[in-house]
C-alpha cells in the first residue's frame, strides 16, 4: 500500500516538476540573452570610451603644441618690444626735452606778445590823441558868438569856447575814468564816459571793452533791450577779442530777461562749444542745464 501511494504521488508530481523545469530553462535562456546584450553593450561602450580617450589625448597634445607655439611667439614679441623700446626710448626722451624747451620758449613768446599788444594798445590810443590834436589844429575854432546883452562887442570868456569834435580827455584817461567809475558803482557817469570813449576812440584797442561795459550797465538796470543791442554791437562791430565770449554769454542773459529762452540757449551753447577755455564757459554750461537742455561736448576747433 505504501509503495502504491508513492507511485501515485510521483505520477501526480511529475507534470509539476516538468513545468517547473521548463520555466527554469526559459529563465536561464533569458538570462543568457541579457548577458549577451550586456557584453555587447559593454564592448560598444568600451570602444566609444577608447575613441573618446584617443580624441581627448589628441586634443591635449594639440593644445600643448599650441601653448608652446604661443609661448614662443610671446617670448619673441616681448624680445622685439624690449628691443623697440630701447631703440625708441632715447629719441622719445630727446623729443620730450625739446618739447619742454619749446613750451618754455612759447610761453616766453606769448608773454612778449601780450606785452607788445599792451604797448600797441597804448600807442594806438596815443596816436588817436595825436590825430585828434592834428584835426583840431587844422580846423580853427569858430568865432565866438556875440555876447547876449553886451554893447561893447567883447567876446565871452575863453573857458566858454569849445571846439566841436574835440575829445575832452585823452583815450587813456577817458577809459581809466570810465572803468574806475564803473567799478565804483557810478554807473550813469561810467555810461557817459564809455560813450565818450567810443565817440572819440571807437577804433582803438579798448573800444570793444567800452561797448561791453555799456551793455553790462543796461543789463544791471534790467533794460534788456538796450543791453541786447550793446552786446550785439560788440559781436558785430569788432572782431574776436577778449570780450567776445563774455558778450555772447551776457547777450544770452539779456535774452533770458526778454523771455527768449531758445535764443538765449543758442548763445550759451555758442560760448560752451566755441570758447570752452573761457571763464564763462562753465557758467554757460550751467545755464543750459538750468534750461533743461543737454550739453554737447565742446568742439575741438575753437576760435580765438
Amino acid at each position: 500500500m505504501s509503495f502504491s501511494r508513492t507511485v501515485v504521488s510521483l505520477l501526480l508530481l511529475a507534470p509539476l516538476s516538468f513545468g517547473a523545469n521548463k520555466e527554469m530553462m526559459e529563465l536561464q535562456r533569458d538570462v543568457a540573452m541579457l548577458q549577451d546584450q550586456v557584453r555587447t553593450l559593454q564592448s560598444s561602450v568600451d570602444q566609444k570610451v577608447s575613441a573618446i580617450q584617443t580624441l581627448v589625448q589628441q586634443t591635449l597634445e594639440s593644445v600643448n603644441k599650441t601653448n608652446t607655439a604661443v609661448a614662443v611667439m610671446e617670448n619673441r614679441f616681448n624680445d622685439t618690444m624690449k628691443d623697440q623700446q630701447q631703440r625708441v626710448t632715447a629719441p622719445v626722451l630727446s623729443v620730450t626735452q625739446k618739447l619742454d624747451q619749446m613750451s618754455e620758449d612759447f610761453r616766453a613768446v606769448r608773454e612778449s606778445v601780450l606785452d607788445m599788444n599792451t604797448r600797441m594798445g597804448k600807442l594806438d590810443a596815443k596816436m588817436a590823441d595825436l590825430q585828434n590834436l592834428i584835426n583840431t589844429i587844422r580846423t580853427p575854432p569858430p568865432p565866438p558868438p556875440p555876447a547876449t546883452g553886451s554893447t561893447d562887442g567883447q567876446a565871452p570868456p575863453a573857458a566858454a569856447i569849445t571846439t566841436p569834435g574835440t575829445p575832452p580827455l585823452s583815450a587813456d584817461v577817458t577809459y581809466t575814468n570810465a572803468s574806475r567809475d564803473y567799478l565804483g558803482g557810478k554807473y550813469d557817469l561810467a555810461m557817459q564816459e564809455f560813450n565818450d570813449y567810443l565817440k572819440y576812440y571807437g577804433k582803438t584797442q579798448f573800444a570793444p571793452n567800452a561797448q561791453f561795459y555799456i551793455g553790462m550797465i543796461y543789463l544791471g538796470k534790467m533794460d534788456y533791450t538796450n543791453a541786447l543791442q550793446a552786446f550785439d554791437a560788440v559781436l558785430e562791430q569788432y572782431s574776436d577779442n577778449s570780450k567776445t565770449a563774455d558778450a555772447h554769454y551776457e547777450k544770452g542773459m539779456a535774452l533770458l530777461g526778454l523771455g527768449k529762452n531758445d535764443a538765449a540757449a543758442r548763445e550759451f551753447r555758442e560760448v560752451y562749444t566755441r570758447y570752452p577755455d573761457a571763464e564763462v564757459a562753465a557758467k554757460a554750461k550751467a545755464r543750459l542745464k538750468d534750461l533743461g537742455l543737454s550739453v554737447a561736448p565742446p568742439s575741438s576747433r575753437r576760435k580765438r
